[in-house]
């Protein structure tokens, strides 16, 4: 499947060397549009109907995320670059959509590219980009997307109650019970939710500090979920646990 791309930045030397990684190395992409500000993006994006945008988070005249809320309609896949704001890149994580850090790295590039041909489930992806849409208006993220074996489970975080590692995957732990795997590392979701009450207390548990029912002393100490799970703590956090519980009382 090929791609007409269109790549919206403001600084003139990314927009070129960008254009030109594209042409030169990721067979099957063709860039049919540029555009260096809000405005521009707004214009060129509907008449050109693209496949794939590949966007500037920051842009002089905004942010690329003022240009998805002022379009009409999303016809095509996303693809972010930024070189910071930390805060937009956690919210394109939580949705599980694509972003490249500048400078841009060529493989990086290549595999998001191929990652683009690749997407056949327009109503899910749609869900993806309404997801980061949501998070990003708020002052805290309030929606994740979990990539599973079925596909893309869009969930609330306080509706978890805690995670679990098992090697290269992690649990999720729902309040009504669900439990889903996920194949991504728990120090990954450690980055993503440590600001939304949610604290590592053990090699093997990311918990939700709200969803905290008690803490036993006994037995080397313990916390017991409101669902009644266990959860062990290792001994060099619990001072700082406790410490976080006090605050949010």
């Amino acid at each position: 499947m090929d791609l007409k791309a269109i790549i919206v930045e403001d600084e003139t030397h990314s927009r070129e060397t960008l254009k030109n990684l594209l042409e030169k190395f990721c067979e099957g992409v063709e860039v049919i549009g540029l555009a260096a500000s809000v405005k521009e993006a707004l214009e060129i994006i509907p008449k050109a109907k693209p496949d794939v945008v590949f966007m500037d988070i920051e842009l002089q005249s905004g942010t690329g995320f003022d240009i998805l809320t002022q379009l009409p309609e999303i016809n095509f896949e996303v693809i972010f670059t930024t070189a910071f704001d930390q805060y937009a890149i956690k919210a394109v994580k939580f949705s599980s959509l694509d972003y490249l850090l500048k400078p841009i790295d060529l493989e990086e590039l290549q595999n998001a590219v191929e990652k683009a041909k690749k997407i056949k489930n327009r109503m899910e992806y749609n869900r993806q980009l309404k997801t980061l849409l949501q998070n990003i208006n708020q002052p805290k993220l309030s929606k994740i997307c979990l990539a599973t074996a079925d596909g893309f489970e869009f969930i609330n975080t306080n509706e978890i109650l805690y995670c679990e590692a098992g090697g290269s995957y992690t649990t999720f732990v729902l309040g009504n019970g669900k439990k889903l795997l996920v194949s991504k590392h728990l120090k990954e979701y450690e980055n993503m939710l440590t600001d939304q009450h949610f604290m590592r207390v053990h090699n093997s548990y990311l918990i939700n500090l709200k969803e905290v029912k008690k803490y036993v002393k006994s037995d080397g100490g313990y916390i017991v979920m409101n669902n009644d799970d266990i959860v062990s703590i290792s001994r060099n956090k619990k001072e700082k646990f406790l410490d976080a519980m006090q605050m949010l009382i």
